[in-house]
């Protein structure tokens, strides 16, 4: 038994460093593909948020479209239809509004 346990301390180990180097690869993979990308397109959106004006068209993650008719710092006012006004977290704003949205007309007209 004591020749046993000898083996296996004998046996060779990875080293220090060297059993890092695949969780440090893996690290640096998920950085470029996800984290990095997810932090830009964070950044994208603040920049859209701070940039909101009154007249401008967008939409809502809940899928509102409207035209901005108030602005605060925590609240966007939505006109989703002629006096029908709606007020959403600054947030939730996710862009621009584009009207054109699978309303593609019919071929014979």
């Amino acid at each position: 038994m004591v020749s046993i346990a000898h083996a296996a301390e004998a046996a060779p180990t990875g080293g220090g460093l060297g059993a890092f180097i695949p969780l440090i690869l893996i690290f640096v993979i998920f950085y470029f593909l996800l984290i990095r990308p997810q932090q830009k397109k964070a950044k994208e959106h603040q920049h859209f948020l701070a940039a909101l004006k009154i007249g401008d068209e967008v939409v809502s993650s809940g899928g509102l479209q409207g035209t901005i008719t108030g602005l605060t710092d925590t609240v966007v006012t939505l006109e989703i239809a002629d006096k029908v006004r709606v007020k959403v977290a600054r947030p939730y704003i996710m862009g621009p509004a584009n009207r054109d949205l699978g309303m593609a007309k019919p071929a014979g007209s």
